[in-house]
């Protein structure tokens, strides 16, 4: 059974959601944005990932973006300011939430991405199950050179996927990397031509969904438990607070967005 894509029940048209044979997919929907979103896109992300956990029709669930440009180019830095980053409706909360969401389903969750997964774009991709991906995709984070936050398991949980050397290289640096890199650190499970990538990832969805999904979610759940105590013991600290408590008020992070917005290189001298 198919059903047409539609807004999810968090009133939100930036994510669609379709069933097709026993396979949710959630879509990002704002393609002119590179599908880089908003707070409330990332609070209908979390609905829709709910609402598949809960349908028992659903075996697996995708996640992507509209378009061919972007699986998602992370926050949308054009509403970034203090509120964003700091209380319960912080983006780090958010996504946090969100992730919880592709945990606490038990049922495997894969990122379907095409084109650019940056920032995050990029954790959302790597906190899946599986992420296949177009071979013209491009993976890598930006915080850093955006001044925009982000700390704790959401950061620090890569190193489990890439190892630590690796996992510092990509968010300390901010490279991009091919799909053909990702694939060979282990980022992502494949890289197929983009004409072949829907039916690449049904082939996996179909693969799935033909196992036990009592046994999937035992293993699921073991996996996830086995990174349980990192997620504890960092959400329990403020590493912001901790390192820079004055960050929002010394200007470091609006020149990071006045810079990303005006195209230019960002000088954060001041800040050293």
């Amino acid at each position: 059974m198919t059903t047409p894509p539609e807004s999810t029940p968090h009133e939100s048209t930036d994510v669609l959601y379709a069933v097709d044979n026993a396979v949710a997919t959630i879509t990002i929907n704002r393609p002119e944005r590179l599908n880089a979103f908003t707070p409330d896109t990332v609070r209908a992300l979390t609905a829709a990932v709910n609402r598949a956990a809960e349908d028992s029709s659903v075996g697996v669930i995708v996640v992507t973006g509209t378009g061919s440009r972007a699986f998602s180019a992370g926050g949308d830095v054009s509403v970034e300011n203090e509120d964003t980053f700091t209380g319960a409706a912080a983006f780090d909360e958010l996504m946090k939430d969100l992730y919880r969401a592709f945990r606490d389903s038990l049922k495997p969750v894969i990122a379907r991405v095409n084109g650019y997964a940056i920032g995050g774009g990029h954790h959302m991709a790597y906190m899946t199950d599986f992420t296949i991906a177009s071979d013209h995709s491009i993976f890598g984070q930006n915080g850093p050179r955006v001044a925009s936050p982000a700390e704790g398991w959401l950061v620090s949980l890569l190193w489990t996927i890439v190892g630590m050397k690796r996992a510092k290289e990509i968010w300390m640096l901010c490279r991009r990397y091919s799909a053909a890199q990702a694939l060979e650190w282990g980022l992502i499970n494949a890289a197929v031509p983009e004409a072949d990538l829907d039916a690449e990832v049904r082939k996996w969805c179909d693969e799935m969904l033909a196992l036990s999904p009592t046994v999937l979610k035992l293993v699921k759940k073991s996996f996830d438990e086995s990174v349980r105590a990192i997620r504890e013991s960092q959400d329990a600290i403020d590493f912001q607070a901790e390192i820079n408590p004055d960050f929002y008020s010394s200007g470091e992070q609006e020149e990071g967005a006045n810079a990303f917005l005006e195209k230019r290189k960002p000088d954060f001298t001041a800040w050293r």
